[in-house]
């Protein structure tokens, strides 16, 4: 069949029927061609070319009428081949074909060979498989991979919109109900959900309880949180599983396919942030694109603490606490403190936050505990005996909720040869009321070992009074919003007077926060508060700077 595409050993004068008998020994269709007058004839046809309904006459031939065109433009240039992929009849009997045409020489530009291999069954089973991996079993829904797919293929972005849509508390159903109620209710929810779509938007299945809908936006905006609002609605009545009525509500994130830059699944990711924030507000929230900065900027300041956190790069700042009757250095408050790589100071206000949420401030409630003691320990060796001052640590809710406190700290005085009585450790009421019975037990344990237990920012959480009384709390640490401006405000008087009077009651010390002048501490000291800790007295100092203060051998900053 070869000698049809080579010009130098073809005769002058061509015989069809030889052509035909070389094309009929091809097992796959195959026509020779010839640009006649400006027009396409077919020259010759094999078997398999009539079987695959190709046509035989050039005029009714569908490949002549979808290709006629694209053959003539090769026979014009001085390719000699050229591959490309071609699908004719209708979408039930669609056949699919790779077509190659060719010829021998650039210089024939008369006539050319099409060979077509059937990759229907191919094409078939490639959609088959593709259906299958971006279809969710369960619900028989879009999954994420098959959502992006979707929302990648709307041609206008800007009329783009995604709902997000999370079920609240579906883990604890899940892990309570057993995963066979899980998926009813899942089924069910699909269905509610679906219900409330218009016809032209599009429900996806993106992971365990969560939803995801792409709808296009006419002319408003609204049309999103209206769709929103319709969703929420369908949700409210309650669900019949098995023997259970389950009552369920979801959190809706939008974003905009207008506010976009980004791809596909950043405009997914964009949704599910704002998601969060819903759960946080209860309403529907639609994606900020500042606040996603904001988090991708805690994002990487996390990265970056954990590096410091194990590379041993942040250090302790010491707070005097001082005895308000004679103004002696009775104690420091241990304060963590970062400087960041570029050497940029990052203020405990932003790094703290960072730490509780991604779960780093257990390590670094355990490098502060330690770190603590080995200064308390270092200050001794200095002073040649009892430095004569304690040293406070905080402890987080979160660190008291994961973590063996009691051990982390006996372990760190252990190793600083400290009795118990040289630590005091702070918590706030919130670390509490977070989980009273183990908070509990880890405060008795605590005490075992002989150290000091202070309420921080005591009046401006819950303020339980059974706390105060049955757990073993040493120290009533006064917040400094009730301190500051005091003098010039009889309701922070009574405040404060309140708390005194609570704590002497309960047989407890005191320590106000946020002194920043004399008359102040004078004040405290008369309304008979037994410490005091503030700017008036000093900043936060480093360890030297702490050390000499005890003894006097620097003055202590104003």
């Amino acid at each position: 069949m070869e000698w049809v595409l080579h010009e130098a050993e073809q005769p002058a004068t061509v015989s069809a029927e030889l052509v035909a008998r070389g094309l009929e020994l091809s097992p796959i269709p195959m026509v020779h061609l010839t640009l006649e007058n400006g027009g396409l004839e077919l020259f010759a046809m094999n078997r398999a070319y009539r079987l695959a309904g190709l046509g035989v006459v050039a005029t009714r031939s569908p490949m002549i009428a979808d290709l006629g065109d694209r053959i003539i433009a090769f026979l014009l240039t001085s390719q000699t081949r050229l591959d490309f992929d071609w699908a004719f009849g209708d979408t039930i009997d669609c056949r699919h074909y790779r077509v190659t045409i060719a010829r021998s020489s650039a210089a024939i530009h008369d006539r050319c060979t099409l060979s077509f291999v059937d990759r229907t069954s191919q094409i078939h089973t490639e959609r088959s498989m593709r259906r299958e991996m971006t279809t969710d079993s369960l619900t028989g829904l879009l999954n994420r991979e098959g959502f992006e797919d979707l929302v990648e293929s709307v041609e206008d972005h800007a009329a783009r919109a995604v709902l997000a849509i999370d079920i609240d508390r579906f883990g604890r159903l899940n892990a309570c109900l057993g995963s066979l109620v899980g998926d009813e209710m899942l089924i069910t929810v699909a269905r509610r959900i679906k219900g409330a779509l218009r016809v032209r938007d599009t429900l996806a299945r993106v992971g365990g309880g969560q939803f995801a809908v792409l709808m296009t936006i006419d002319e408003d905006p609204a049309e999103a949180l209206r769709l929103a609002d319709r969703i929420q609605r369908a949700l409210i009545a309650p669900f019949r599983l098995t023997d259970y009525e389950i009552r369920v509500e979801c959190s809706i994130g939008i974003a905009y396919g207008r506010d976009e830059t980004g791809d596909t699944a950043e405009m997914i990711r964009h949704a599910q942030f704002a998601v969060k924030r819903g759960k946080a507000t209860g309403r529907t929230e639609c994606y900020q694109r500042q606040e996603f900065v904001i988090a991708r900027e805690q994002f990487g300041m996390e990265t970056a603490l954990r590096r410091a956190i194990e590379n041993d790069r942040l250090r302790l700042a010491y707070q005097p606490i001082c005895d308000l009757a004679t103004g002696r250095i009775v104690a420091f408050e241990a304060l963590a403190r970062w400087t960041d790589e570029d050497g940029r100071e990052i203020p405990p206000t932003q790094f703290i936050p960072v730490a509780e949420e991604s779960g780093l401030i257990v390590p670094l409630g355990r490098w502060a505990i330690d770190a603590a003691a080995r200064t308390l320990a270092a200050w001794d060796v200095r002073a040649g005996g009892h430095c004569g001052v304690r040293v406070a640590v905080n402890l987080s809710a979160i660190q008291l909720q994961r973590d063996a406190i009691a051990p982390v700290v006996e372990s760190a005085l252990s190793r600083s040869r400290l009795g118990g009585d040289r630590f005091t450790l702070e918590l706030t009421e919130s670390a509490i009321v977070s989980d009273p019975d183990r908070i509990a037990q880890a405060m008795h344990a605590l005490k075992d070992l002989g150290t000091t237990l202070a309420m921080d920012d005591f009046g401006t959480g819950y303020s339980n009074l059974a706390y105060l009384q049955k757990l073993p709390i040493d120290v009533l640490k006064i917040d400094r919003s009730f301190v500051t401006g005091m003098l010039a405000d009889r309701d922070k008087v009574s405040i404060v007077r309140a708390i005194l009077s609570l704590a002497q009651a309960l047989n407890m010390q005191t320590t106000a926060e946020g002194i920043e002048t004399g008359d102040l501490a004078q004040t405290l000291a008369a309304l008979g508060c037994t410490y005091g800790q503030g700017y008036v007295f000093a900043r936060p100092l480093e360890a030297a700077q702490a050390f000499d203060s005890i003894f006097n051998r620097v003055p202590i900053l104003a």
